[in-house]
């Protein structure tokens, strides 16, 4: 559908953890009137029933994905099967429910829990402002096979985390600067560099708004059955220290310890 140029800035105002859901429902508000080009009229009218009849469209959480699984080139796994299941764990714990009971007056949509998944380090869908964020992971090592010196694996690390040269047996990684994409493990075609490990990296409490926070990485890439667990003790201790509808991250500011006791009992 048509959108005048008046009602394009008028959407880009509306705050971007909705604007996508505005935007599908002005589209179908004016086609429902068999209107075929949107004005600021259109936008301003779904805006107001939208933000007036905001409390019915809140479930409590919000589980997000980038578009990995629609052909991203940088994936580097396939995240469907955990974001399932994140699904599946969050509705049994009844959020919704629970910030009802601690939040006066109407819920808003920066209450509900957000998670989101990202399949590679790019990392589109914002794990590092989400109460969690999971980022596709594989850890690259240098294995005993011979190195062909090709330098695949250094031209493709955006990071320059690789070096390698006629003086070396093989490539040199390092570690602090490596953001495991795979990339360079995709790319050596003599198997001189493989994955040591595959998974996630877990990111916790990020959040924007008049106090942003960025998300505090746990060390290490996870298996799934992992983050599902380090999932589970976050709502738990969530609900025991949420008293008004806080944010996992400010939760996380006032008792920074639990951190530490996710990173002591982790295995």
């Amino acid at each position: 559908m048509k959108w005048t140029s008046e009602a394009e800035q008028a959407i880009k105002k509306v705050p971007f953890f909705v604007r996508k859901k505005v935007r599908s429902r002005v589209e179908k508000e004016a086609e429902d009137e068999g209107k075929h080009t949107v004005t600021i009229a259109e936008v301003q009218a779904t805006r107001n029933r939208f933000l007036n009849q905001m409390e019915s469209e809140i479930k409590g959480f919000q589980v997000e994905a980038c578009f990995g699984s629609s052909g991203c080139p940088h994936r580097i796994g396939n995240s469907e099967s955990l974001q399932n299941k994140i699904e599946t764990l969050l509705k049994a714990e009844d959020i919704l429910g629970f910030l009802k009971s601690r939040v006066a007056g109407g819920l808003k949509f920066h209450h509900e829990f957000r998670v989101t998944l990202s399949d590679c380090p790019n990392a589109c869908s914002q794990p590092q402002i989400r109460d969690i964020g999971i980022i596709g992971a594989a850890l690259p090592v240098i294995t005993d096979m011979k190195c062909s010196h090709c330098n695949q694996c250094a031209e493709v690390c955006q990071e320059k985390a690789i070096t390698i040269s006629p003086m070396m047996d093989g490539p040199a990684i390092k570690a602090k600067a490596c953001v495991r994409c795979g990339l360079c493990i995709a790319k050596c075609p003599t198997g001189t560099i493989a994955a040591k490990s595959e998974g996630y990296r877990i990111l916790l409490g990020g959040k924007l708004g008049r106090h942003p926070r960025l998300a505090s990485e746990l060390p290490g890439i996870y298996g799934e059955d992992q983050v599902l667990a380090i999932i589970r003790r976050c709502i738990d201790f969530y609900k025991q220290k949420n008293r008004k509808g806080e944010r996992f991250g400010e939760i996380l500011e006032k008792h920074p310890f639990f951190l530490e006791e996710i990173m002591k009992n982790r295995h």
